[in-house]
């Protein structure tokens, strides 16, 4: 009885509240086996919310919660989501939005016991059209069209229960990885602090140089920003410092961003003598996703999935062109010693350029209807299926190092596409990224690359979007709450500055002075609470077995005895 009641606390109907806006129209429904039927009227969330009143409906619900948890709720219930009706539109009716919302239609049933997927899609356009009220909580559940929604209680207990091992074993996972970091960080004898410090700016000036490329054969604009290092610079006394031609380091964007994402990287990696080029891939950026959004365009396309790399292979060919014909370009650039950065969807895309080909075969095992993952990229890294299943030739030898933050690539690259990269490849996670799971798309590929210069940086606290500066007004078309931004991004930027710069220069120059920050102890130095990082340079896949195994509660083994399954 006591876990009945706990279950019917207020923290699970919260949980509901918060993961599937939308519940009923009058009154909230659940079936609980042995005990019977619950329910909650809409009127006394709306009461509780407006004036912080506890009605006798709610008052049963509410006993059961802590102080914390009722003012959690009430937050949620008076929150508005400025999101426009065409913006929900666009996105329910995409495929992605629609996969998500089918989803929430197996929890969130019709009063006939329907999948409320039109339900629930209605109910979320109708409260954002609604000028008034707006798209709040409270409205979502006055918009849907049935006077009584049902919740599927079992299988919304199962799939919190799941959850909640899954995010206690991901916290365990990250807790013996930076025991292991700190252990092999005791070893180091680098006293940090008489070293250059790699967080402040070099010493080069440089340059901004804007382009516009048009690749015709893909009917392709590709904006360009290339920061271009200059000598004139009386500070440059060090014979070993980079000399024209600059090495080159090509930035690629996650999806709705575009090239100022990542202008604070740029501009230090310049700094340090790199040639650092940022463009913005058309299918997939901020302004495509704004047009998107306003009825203006289609949604990405799975083409995407190739375009974005090829987009980077001409960029070299361009640059190659225009290194023979533009005399502020000429003699300027080393096109064969390319470095290669990228976050999210960006990831996948450097680290396809480093020789992982898609995987169809694991996509096909991975996206089936009956496939369960609390994985959010699976529905992007799923888009991939529809495209013709042949060998794409992404691979592009003028690149040798690559740095891919927040990666998809579980099952879109897949073990055997990861283990063919044969250069250096720094891998970053972020423990809170709920996009792109550090244990799915990090960490355990992390394990699969077979070159054995590769580092994986870990950062605690972090999530998908702590690398990305800021948007400007006009390209922030992504509405993120403020809780999924993460604590204060500095320290990232920091991180992300110092580890590039060291791992271009070990990798890109053999500058072998620069490895040694390429060490646990490094990171450790230079690592601030509550953003903790840690860098690790080794991980077999039977390690991480062991550790994922080991921290797996007992009720988990007894319920679901296979370990985490093989990917190919």
């Amino acid at each position: 009885m006591k876990k009945f009641l706990r279950y019917l606390g207020l923290g699970l109907l919260s949980t509901f509240l918060t993961s599937t806006p939308g519940l009923a129209a009058e009154r909230i429904s659940f079936f609980y086996p042995p005990f019977g039927e619950f329910s909650l009227s809409v009127d006394s969330l709306e009461t509780f919310a407006k004036e912080g009143k506890i009605d006798q409906d709610f008052s049963f619900y509410a006993s059961r919660a802590t102080p914390e948890q009722l003012a959690q709720l009430r937050d949620l219930l008076q929150q508005r989501f400025n999101l426009t009706p065409t913006l929900v539109s666009q996105v329910t009716y995409s495929p992605i939005g629609e996969q998500l919302v089918q989803q929430l239609g197996k929890l969130l049933l019709t009063e006939s016991r329907q999948n409320g997927f039109y339900a629930i899609r209605a109910s979320l356009i109708l409260a954002a059209a609604d000028n008034q009220e707006g798209l709040t909580v409270v409205n979502l559940l006055r918009k849907f069209p049935s006077n009584t929604v049902r919740v599927n209680f079992t299988e919304g207990l199962r799939i919190v229960d799941d959850l909640s091992q899954l995010l206690k074993k991901k916290d365990e996972v990250v807790a013996s990885l930076q025991k292991k970091a700190i252990a092999q960080a005791a070893n180091s004898t680098v006293d940090f602090s008489k070293q250059p410090d790699l967080r402040s700016p070099g010493k080069f000036l440089w340059q901004k140089k804007s382009l516009e490329l048009n690749d015709f054969s893909r009917a392709r604009r590709l904006p360009i920003d290339i920061y271009l290092p200059t000598t004139q610079n009386s500070e440059l006394t060090d014979q070993n410092s980079p000399s024209p031609p600059f090495p080159l380091i090509v930035i690629s964007h996650g999806l709705a961003s575009d090239r100022s994402t990542f202008v604070y990287l740029a501009e230090h990696l310049a700094s340090y003598g790199f040639a650092v080029a940022v463009l913005e891939h058309p299918g997939s950026n901020a302004k495509r996703f704004q047009q998107y959004f306003a009825g203006l365009a289609r949604p990405p396309e799975p083409a995407e999935f190739i375009n974005r790399s090829l987009d980077i292979k001409y960029l070299l060919n361009e640059l190659q062109r225009l290194d023979k014909s533009d005399p502020s370009l000429q003699g300027k650039l080393n096109l064969q010693q390319v470095g290669a950065i990228g976050q999210s969807f960006g990831g996948y895309t450097v680290l396809t350029l480093a020789g992982a080909n898609i995987n169809f075969e694991q996509l096909r095992e991975d996206c089936n209807p009956n496939y369960s993952s609390f994985n959010l990229s699976l529905l992007l890294q799923c888009e991939a299926t529809k495209l013709p299943q042949k060998n794409y030739e992404l691979k592009d030898d003028r690149i040798k190092a690559v740095m891919a933050i927040n990666p998809i690539n579980s099952s879109v690259l897949g073990q055997s596409s990861l283990s063919q990269i044969k250069m250096p490849v720094m891998l970053v996670a972020g423990s809170q990224d709920i996009f792109a799971p550090p244990v799915f798309e990090q960490i355990r590929p992390f394990t699969w690359l077979s070159e054995p210069n590769k580092y994986l940086a870990l950062i605690e606290n972090a999530t998908h979007f702590s690398a990305i500066a800021e948007p400007t007004p006009e390209n922030d078309v992504l509405p993120v709450p403020p809780a999924l931004l993460g604590p204060d991004r500095d320290a990232v930027y920091s991180y992300l500055n110092a580890l590039s710069v060291a791992f271009m220069e070990t990798h890109l120059l053999n500058r072998l002075e620069y490895r040694s920050y390429l060490q646990p102890s490094y990171a450790t130095f230079i690592s601030k609470e509550p953003l903790n990082l840690s860098l690790l340079q080794s991980l077999s896949v039977e390690q991480f077995n062991q550790i994922w195994n080991k921290s797996i509660p007992q009720s988990a083994k007894l319920s679901n005895p296979q370990p985490i399954p093989t990917r190919r």
